[in-house]
C-alpha cells in the first residue's frame, strides 16, 4: 500500500514461518494518523489479530517489529525501533524498544513494519531487503552468543539476533542489535520458540519527507536544545544513566538488599562518578544520537558497552555487591547470552532472600559474587538451579513461596527505583501495561527526585501526572525517538537551578494541579499548540516530516489512544484491577521506620488513577472513553 504522508514507506510485510509465505499487511493512512507508528502501530496489529488468551511460546503468537516516522529522516536520537508480542514472562502484551541500527535498515529496506507469525520447522534467520524476504538456514548459528552470531551472518545490514537464552526459552530472554537490547518481556524467547535465530535488514534509501527545509530547521534546533540542556547536554554525556546512582541513594530510591532499603552504604563504589573516573574508556551512543550517553568499559581487555543504571543498581546494591568490575563482566555476559539484566538481577536477589530465609537451598547469598558469572551461563542453558531461575521471580514465588518479597508487577520484575521513596513511581509500576516497568509506568520518579523534587510521598496529582507522562512517552516512542529526548521536556531553568525559587514553586504547585491535568487528558485537542521553550520539538518534527496536523493536544491524544489499546489487549488476556498490584513489602512495610508515609499507598493512588483514565472500578476502559479515542464506533 502507498501513503499520502511523508516519512513513511507505506508498506508492512507479514511473514508466516510455517508455510514460508510473505504477504503485504494493510495499514491505512487513517490508521497512521490515529496510531502514528512504532509501539502504537504494533498494538493495533496485535489487537486486530490476537483476540483470545494464547500460549506466548506457541506458533499462534506473533512478533510485530515496527519503525516510526522519525526513523531515517535525520531527527536526533531516532534510531529506536519496537518489537511487540505476547510476553512469555507475564502472559500479557509487551513492547520492547531497541537502539542499534536494525530499525534504520528496516526503514531503508522500504518497510514501516514486519510481522512474523507461525513456527519454522528448520532453524532459520530472515534477510529483509527492498527486494523481499529470504529464509536462511541458521543451523551453523545455533548455540552462538549474540556478538558471534552478528559477526558470523554474512549479509550486510542491521542485525537483530538472539543468544542461547532465547534458544532455550528463558522467560526473560532478549534480542540484540549491535550492542543494544530489546530487553524486557522475553521477546527473545518468542524468537526461539519460532526457531528464529534473528533478522537482518538492509536498505539504503530513506523515505521522502513532507517539508525538507522545515524538518531540517526543526532538527537543527532540536539537536541544539538537547546539547544545551543540563540533563541531555551535560549529565548524560558526562556520567550516563549511571550518574543517577548517587541521586537515587541520597533520596531513598536505590533498591538495596532486595528492596529492603533505598540506600546502600557503598553506593560510591558502583556510582557513575566512579565509573567515569576509574573505568571509562570513552563515550558512545546509538546511531543519530547527539547525547552519547553510553559508556565504554573493558572486560577481559576488550572494549565493550558499559552497564546502565538499572544493571548497576540490581547487580550492585540490590545484591549487596560493591565490585563495579564484576558488574561490567556480568552485563557483557548477559548481552552475549541474550538475557534481560533487570529481570535477571531481580530474580537473583529474590533467590538470595529465599535462601536466606531457608525457603530454597540454592547456595546464593547476598554479597557473594564468585559464583554469579557461571550461574548466568547456567540460566541461559537451563542447567541446575538455572532452570528455575530462568522462569523469573513470579514463578519462583509460586514454587517456593515468598510472594510478598518477589519484586515484580504482573510477572515483570521492577526496575532499580525503590518506589517507597517515590510513590508515584510505585503507582506506575503497578498499572504499567507490560508489568513492572519504570518507562511504561510513566517514569514519574524523574519528578519525584531525579529531576524535579516534588513531594515523593504525597498522592496529590500523582495519578494525573502518571497518566500524562505515560501518554507523552507512548507517542514519543511511537514516533521512533529515544525516550531520553523527553528529559528535555523540563525547561532548562528548572533543572539548572533545582534549589532556586522557580523550581521550589513548581515543585510545590505540581502536586496541586490534578484537576488541570485531568482536563488536559480529557480534552487534549483544545491544546492545539506547540509547547513553549521548545519543550517538545517532537510535534513540530512530526508535522514537518509527515504533513500531518500535529500539536501538543494531538500528540498526547495519540499516546492516550495507544496506552488504552495496550490495556484492551491485556484485558482480553485476563488483566483487571486485581493485577494492578505491588509486592506487600512495598505497600505494607515502611522503608523508613520513623516515616509512616514511606510505603506506597497503592489503593488510594489506583482509585484516583482509574478515575483520571476514565476506567471503571475494575480497571477496564469505559465505552465512552473508547468512543472518544476512536477505538470503537
Amino acid at each position: 500500500m502507498s501513503t499520502k504522508f511523508g516519512a513513511y514507506c507505506g508498506k508492512v510485510l507479514k511473514v508466516d514461518l510455517t508455510d514460508r509465505t510473505v504477504t503485504e499487511y494493510p495499514f491505512t493512512d487513517e490508521e497512521r494518523e490515529l496510531f502514528l507508528g512504532g509501539k502504537i502501530m504494533a498494538a493495533k496489529i496485535v489487537y486486530d489479530n490476537i483476540t483470545e488468551k494464547i500460549d506466548p511460546l506457541s506458533p499462534e503468537n506473533m512478533l510485530v517489529i515496527t519503525t516510526g516516522p522519525m526513523n531515517a529522516v535525520g531527527a536526533p536520537c531516532s534510531s529506536r525501533f519496537n518489537c511487540s508480542t505476547i510476553s512469555p514472562l507475564t502472559g500479557y502484551y509487551t513492547s520492547s524498544n531497541c537502539g542499534g541500527d536494525f530499525g534504520l535498515h528496516l526503514k531503508r529496506a522500504g518497510l514501516d513494519g514486519l510481522i512474523v507469525t507461525g513456527k519454522s520447522e528448520e532453524r532459520i534467520y530472515l534477510y529483509v531487503t527492498p527486494d523481499g524476504v529470504e529464509f536462511k538456514n541458521a543451523d551453523a548459528l545455533w548455540g552462538m552468543k549474540t556478538g558471534e552470531t552478528q559477526q558470523a551472518i554474512p549479509e550486510k545490514g542491521g542485525k537483530f539476533v538472539i543468544g542461547p537464552a532465547g534458544e532455550n526459552l528463558v522467560k526473560y530472554a532478549c534480542v540484540i542489535s549491535g550492542e543494544r537490547a530489546a530487553g524486557r518481556g522475553g521477546v527473545g524467547a518468542v524468537f526461539g520458540s519460532k526457531n528464529l535465530k534473528g533478522i537482518v535488514a538492509y536498505g539504503i534509501k530513506s523515505p521522502e519527507v513532507y517539508d525538507k527545509a522545515k524538518l531540517r530547521k526543526v532538527n537543527k534546533e532540536w539537536t541544539a536544545r538537547l546539547k544545551m540542556h543540563p540533563t541531555t547536554g551535560t549529565q548524560l554525556p558526562e556520567l550516563g544513566t549511571a550518574g543517577l546512582v548517587t541521586t537515587m541513594h541520597s533520596k531513598n530510591l536505590l533498591a538495596t538488599n532486595n528492596y529492603r532499603s533505598g540506600k546502600y552504604e557503598h553506593f560510591e563504589d558502583v556510582s557513575g562518578e566512579t565509573l567515569r573516573e576509574e573505568h571509562l574508556v570513552r563515550n558512545n551512543g546509538c546511531t543519530t544520537c547527539p547525547i552519547r550517553c553510553a559508556r565504554v568499559v573493558k572486560v577481559d581487555g576488550k572494549e565493550v558497552k558499559g552497564p546502565e543504571v538499572e544493571t548497576l543498581g540490581l547487580f550492585g546494591p540490590n545484591i549487596l555487591n560493591r565490585d563495579i568490575q564484576s558488574i561490567f563482566d556480568w552485563n557483557y555476559e548477559m548481552d552475549e547470552l541474550g538475557m534481560d539484566t533487570i529481570s535477571c538481577g531481580n530474580t537473583l536477589s529474590f533467590a538470595m532472600e529465599l535462601n536466606e530465609k531457608g525457603m530454597w537451598d540454592n547456595g546464593l547469598e547476598f554479597g557473594k559474587i564468585d559464583n554469579i558469572r557461571s550461574l548466568l551461563d547456567d540460566i541461559a542453558h537451563r542447567r541446575g538451579i538455572g532452570d528455575d531461575l530462568a522462569e523469573g521471580s513470579k514463578r519462583l514465588s509460586e514454587k517456593f513461596g515468598g510472594k510478598e518479597f518477589a519484586m515484580n508487577a504482573k510477572g515483570m520484575e521492577l526496575a532499580a527505583y525503590e518506589p517507597r521513596g517515590a510513590v508515584g513511581q510505585g503507582l506506575g509500576y503497578a498499572v504499567a501495561n507490560r508489568g513492572g516497568c519504570h518507562l511504561n509506568g510513566g517514569y514519574l520518579v524523574v519528578m519525584e527526585g531525579l529531576g524535579l523534587s516534588i513531594n515523593p510521598y504525597t498522592t496529590g496529582a500523582k495519578a494525573g501526572l502518571c497518566a500524562m507522562f505515560q501518554d507523552l512517552m507512548e507517542t514519543c516512542s511511537a514516533g521512533g525517538n529515544c525516550l531520553f529526548t523527553t528529559y528535555a521536556f523540563f525547561p532548562t531553568f528548572l533543572i539548572s537551578k533545582p534549589n532556586g525559587m522557580i523550581a521550589r514553586v513548581v515543585n510545590k504547585v505540581a502536586t496541586k494541579i490534578g484537576f488541570a491535568i485531568s482536563l488536559i487528558l480529557r480534552v487534549p485537542t483544545a491544546l492545539a499548540l506547540h509547547l513553549p521553550f521548545n519543550m517538545l520539538p517532537h510535534t513540530k518534527a512530526i508535522a514537518a516530516a509527515t504533513g500531518m496536523k500535529m500539536n501538543f493536544g494531538r500528540f498526547i491524544r495519540i499516546g492516550e489512544r495507544g496506552y488504552n489499546l495496550e490495556r484492551l489487549i491485556d484485558v482480553r488476556l485476563g488483566v483487571s484491577a486485581k493485577d494492578d498490584t505491588l509486592p506487600e513489602r512495598l505497600t505494607t512495610e515502611l522503608q523508613i521506620a520513623t516515616n509512616p508515609k514511606s510505603k506506597v499507598p497503592l489503593d488510594k493512588l489506583k482509585k484516583k488513577y482509574y478515575k483520571v483514565r476514565y476506567w471503571d472500578e475494575n480497571g477496564i476502559p469505559t465505552k465512552k472513553l473508547l468512543k472518544r479515542l476512536k477505538l470503537v464506533k
